[in-house]
């Protein structure tokens, strides 16, 4: 699919605004600047509310001890045992969350509020921290599925909502757990993971970033900051050509600035930045959304998911500096790519991608 035909797309309910970008070829083009209003939050919203309660297929990513191990997804994970793993759980909780902090009206809005009490159930949280406490297990989900998880503790924590507030008491085990988890791992860690997949550790350094700041953890946005300097601040000249890998939903060289522009002072992330990505300061810089060949395919649809997080990177590089402001096209063009094809999409796609959709469309840098 040519740069042209992306940009002319449909984005659903999206109320829109226009602007212009740049194509290779140096022309200008239009690009929709999607926006989450109510019918288009109703729509995300069927996704994780049809598959948080649906145990199967499921992959564990357990480490088996023993035969008395092999229990069923939700025996093992009763507040977490749909959307098809874990972290798709987690964060399918963190979008309904999420649209009902926005939207008040949401469709089955009672129902959704039901459906997040008997998942994070105080019973429910106290099993789920049990797992992590098993010795085979330790390191599970580590660190993306963490990362989830305090995005969902700094959602309910900013939730004025006497549901919300309880979500908040029932989670908060959990919640204590994995960020102790953060603060003994982050020393022990020699390399910073630098794929685009799961592992990747800018990516879980930011949203435990956003956590630590929203709620006041010192001591955890202490050991990120450390980490993420001794990790990332000589990095020069980010090799972004190389992107994306044929699997990738996370774009390497944009989380990494991203993290960066979250725990570096204005001065010298601009130094800093002007060194890793010298690239995005042009005013004519181009970046082409991931193609997605077969939505059928659960790897091959990543790619769906990186053109949700490369814009709310961009986007984030870009808040607040007006050279950069011509990223958030960049980030639009992105969006309206995927968006379309969220709701509609095989299980592959549809058991995780609205999350990455909805935190998208909020990072978006409206003038």
């Amino acid at each position: 699919m040519s740069l042209k035909t992306l940009i002319i797309v449909f984005v659903f309910s999206c109320v829109v605004s226009c602007s212009q970008v740049k194509n290779k070829q140096g022309s200008l083009v239009y690009v929709e600047s999607p926006r989450l209003n109510l019918e288009e939050a109703n729509r995300l919203s069927h996704l994780p509310l049809y598959c948080i309660d649906v145990e199967y297929p499921y992959r564990l990513g357990q480490t088996l001890g023993g035969p008395e191990d092999l229990l069923s997804p939700k025996t093992l994970h009763p507040a977490f045992y749909g959307c098809f793993d874990w972290h798709s759980a987690v964060h399918g909780h963190w979008s309904l969350v999420r649209l009902l902090k926005q939207f008040p009206d949401l469709e089955n809005k009672e129902l959704i509020k039901l459906q997040l009490l008997e998942s994070i159930s105080k019973e429910n949280i106290l099993k789920e921290v049990s797992y992590f406490d098993e010795v085979h297990n330790a390191s599970f989900e580590r660190t993306y599925g963490w990362a989830w998880l305090l995005k969902l503790a700094e959602e309910l924590h900013n939730w004025e909502d006497p549901v919300g507030k309880q979500l908040e008491r029932n989670l908060q085990p959990l919640t204590d757990l994995i960020v102790l988890k953060y603060i003994s791992f982050l020393p022990k860690l020699n390399y910073p993971i630098r794929v685009g997949e799961h592992p990747n550790t800018a990516f879980g350094l930011s949203f435990a970033w956003d956590y630590a700041v929203s709620v006041g953890a010192d001591m955890l946005m202490t050991v990120i900051k450390e980490r993420s300097k001794d990790f990332y601040l000589k990095d020069q000249e980010c090799p972004i050509i190389w992107e994306p890998g044929g699997y990738d939903f996370l774009s390497p060289c944009l989380e990494e600035a991203a993290l960066m522009k979250r725990v570096l002072a204005p001065q010298i992330f601009s130094k800093w930045i002007d060194g890793f990505l010298p690239q995005l300061k042009d005013a004519g810089f181009t970046l082409e959304p991931g193609i997605v060949s077969d939505r059928t395919d659960g790897k091959l649809v990543h790619l769906d998911g990186l053109n949700f997080s490369r814009a709310w990177s961009l986007n984030v590089i870009a808040k607040d500096i007006e050279q950069y402001s011509h990223l958030n096209t960049i980030a639009n063009l992105h969006i309206n790519y995927s968006l379309p094809s969220v709701v509609g999409d095989s299980y592959e796609g549809g058991h995780w991608l609205a999350s990455f959709a909805i935190y998208a469309l909020n990072s978006i840098n409206y003038q």
